[in-house]
């Protein structure tokens, strides 16, 4: 959807989650909207770049992957402002497979997906490393 096509005062993560109330379940819906209403709430605060933050995993847990995935969705919709982000399963050696939200052309093309999982892969290998440092140095672990 184009930028024109939106309502005057209409943001792109308002007409996704109007779309995902009439789609899902109504306890489904309630469940997404527990999960994403922290992070939405940090959007409408502060600017998306100045941010980072991932959904709380004790929060996630026990979410069945669809209401997981689709919380994403709704995140990235809020981040980006677009409606054709999608979320894609990328391999990524020695770890398997990582979920990832992108952009419809991006989740398209192999190349940029096998970039991405190099960058995962690199972070991977980064935070494994300042684990050791910290533990080394009697530091806690758990970041």
């Amino acid at each position: 959807m184009n930028e024109p096509e939106f309502p005057p005062d209409g943001r792109p993560v308002d007409m996704y989650l109007d779309l995902l109330r009439v789609r899902m379940d109504s306890e489904d819906y309630r469940l997404l909207m527990k999960v994403v209403a922290p992070a939405l709430r940090a959007l409408d605060e502060q600017p998306p770049e100045n941010l980072d933050f991932a959904l709380d995993p004790g929060d996630t847990d026990d979410l069945p992957q669809e209401i997981r995935d689709e919380a994403a969705l709704v995140i990235a919709t809020a981040v980006t402002g677009r409606l054709d982000n999608q979320l894609v399963e990328i391999q990524v050696d020695g770890t398997g497979p990582v979920r990832v939200v992108t952009d419809a052309a991006t989740a398209k093309d192999p190349s940029r997906l096998a970039e991405i999982a190099g960058c995962i892969q690199q972070r991977q290998h980064d935070t494994e490393e300042l684990r050791g440092i910290a533990a080394a140095s009697d530091l806690p672990t758990d970041f």
